[in-house]
């Protein structure tokens, strides 16, 4: 793939266009790992290495543009995919090709493209590879915009998706890409009143979709295959103050055990931001809102399937003990909401001091839903999530980031066990947990600096206490070197350790690590997968100019 480079560059010598190009290529070796419960050498349950030892998962995209016009496409290979991801089989494709026209007014588009209704909770496709996702639609797209008055979108295809096949089972390889009959065709308007209007200062648009479905179902199924949905929208903003409201009907939904259902789901947002505070105040309700691709016979049994997008509305975290156990909505049946906030102390005042002080605060709590009714008849409690975090800035080379995460789901999760040899899954109970963790950056000099992670979790529940630690030492502009550990000295007295380091240098990044990874989650945005633990060496490699 990196041979198509010198001819990119020769054509945008001599002026045929504009021509952008991204590769990402990330290899893993596995290793035996007896205390993880790893052998990529042995059969297990949840076996995607057919008894190999390495994977590789390769994209490269390459946009074409030139006036109005562009085109692109992306070539994908896997050989075969890394442990976890949610496809298995080796393979070279060509996953996205398109032309787009973009005119002042107007926009058409031929071939794959991602869309977006509303929030997403109607329709989303997107693309996400660290979840495997990509449901980008196979059709055709148009657009027209009247100054900033009107916009209208029209749009149809069939979604791309990991798609199950009767021989995949005997041969343990699950996935394999391709197109079902499932075809969506779309329309979406807005009308903003405060621009025809005039009005200086204030925002205030309407905005409505209609999506239609149709998918091959399953024999045990009660719908015919043809599903309508709606939404309608409108937003306010003012003088830093604003407000959005979304409505959406999703149509017929069949539950295997309360039979057919009309989904809806609900979101209203407030907000205020001016001087250095910002509050948010989010409310939503979910009622058989999932969107899940059929295949004939059954849903498809995983999440990169799906045809919409319903985010976590609570703290998205990025440090390792607080993302133990992510929260994800429950689709079927759910209400709730969060209060978001932040406050700037500014430099020169008492508690800011001399460099000032962000406090950031968020408040988040889900009721589970009748689900016959969709009441709160037989509700309960599904999560309490609260997270303080502090950050300041002590000296011109030194800055702390401090954080306290309250986390109370009351439920229990789908989550991978030892099972054997290998990996099961089964319901855990998660309960409440407390997590500090202290974040320390100093600047040695303009460009040597160190970053220390300093965490630790207490729970009486999932896995009991953990404790962690993580230090980077940063070169800039070019190298960065880590080292961290996890440690669940409560229940396995498991280390998971890991460490590596990364090169960069103008449109290139190298990256190579080693360690042991724990069976958990990676999420994006709300949106979760599981893996399997495993242990060995990576290497990565990104470029784009």
């Amino acid at each position: 793939m990196l041979l198509l480079f010198p001819m990119l560059i020769s054509a945008q010598e001599k002026d045929w266009g504009r021509v952008s190009a991204s590769l990402e290529s990330t290899h893993h070796i596995y290793v035996d790992d007896v205390k993880n419960n790893f052998s990529p050498t042995e059969d297990y349950s949840l076996r995607y290495l057919d008894g190999g030892i390495y994977a590789s998962n390769n994209y490269l995209k390459v946009d074409y543009y030139k006036g109005r016009l562009s085109a692109g496409m992306q070539l994908e290979g896997y050989f075969p995919t890394t442990v976890g991801y949610p496809l298995s089989e080796s393979m070279l494709t060509l996953s996205n090709l398109y032309v787009n026209w973009a005119d002042r007014d107007y926009s058409v588009t031929a071939g794959t493209f991602y869309e977006q209704l509303g929030s997403g909770l109607l329709f989303r496709s997107w693309e996400d590879r660290a979840l495997g996702l990509n449901n980008a639609i196979l059709g055709a797209r148009a657009t027209y915009g009247y100054k900033d008055i009107v916009s209208v979108r029209v749009f149809g295809g069939m979604p791309r998706v990991g798609k199950v096949t009767a021989d995949a089972y005997a041969s343990d390889k699950i996935f394999s890409l391709g197109l079902n009959k499932t075809i969506v065709a779309a329309a979406d308007a807005g009308f903003s009143l405060s621009e025809c209007l005039g009005w200086d200062g204030s925002i205030l648009s309407f905005e409505g979709s209609f999506l239609y479905r149709y998918e091959q179902m399953p024999e045990y199924h009660m719908l015919d295959g043809n599903n309508i949905g709606w939404s309608a929208r409108v937003n306010f903003d003012k003088d830093g103050f604003y407000v959005k409201g979304e409505y959406v009907g999703a149509g017929k939904k069949q539950s295997l055990d309360f039979g057919v259902m009309d989904g809806n789901a609900q979101i209203v947002e407030l907000g205020y931001n001016s001087r250095g505070l910002g509050v948010s105040v989010t409310g939503r309700r979910l009622y058989f809102m999932q969107q899940r691709v059929l295949d004939g016979t059954n849903f498809l049994p995983t999440d990169v399937n799906m045809l919409s997008y319903a985010p976590a509305l609570c703290s998205q975290h990025t440090y390792m003990l607080a993302n133990i156990t992510p929260y994800t909505p429950d689709t079927e049946g759910e209400v709730g909401g969060q209060i978001d906030a932040f406050y700037n102390f500014r430099r020169g005042t008492r508690i800011g001091g001399k460099r000032g002080m962000k406090v950031h605060a968020n408040l988040a709590a889900y009721f589970s839903l009748d689900k016959r009714g969709g009441g709160f008849e037989g509700s309960k409690s599904r999560l309490w999530d609260f997270c303080l975090d502090v950050e300041k800035q002590w000296t011109r080379k030194f800055k702390t980031t401090l954080l306290y995460s309250l986390q109370d789901q009351s439920g229990s999760m789908e989550g991978l066990v030892p099972v054997g040899d290998g990996w099961g899954t089964q319901k855990i109970h998660i309960g409440m947990s407390h997590t500090v963790v202290a974040d320390l950056l100093y600047k040695w000099t303009d460009t040597i600096s160190t970053r220390l992670e300093l965490q630790y979790l207490a729970t009486k529940d999932y896995q009991k206490d953990w404790m962690a630690a993580l230090l980077e030492v940063s070169f800039a502009p070019h190298w960065s070197v880590f080292a961290s550990d996890m440690y669940n000295h409560g229940s396995s007295r498991m280390h998971y350790y890991n460490a590596g380091l990364s090169y960069s240098y103008r449109w290139v990044r190298v990256a190579a690590g080693y360690g042991r990874y724990r069976a958990g989650y990676i999420c994006s945005g709300g949106v979760c997968r599981q893996i399997p633990a495993y242990t060995g060496a990576n290497i990565s490699l990104t470029a784009s100019f």
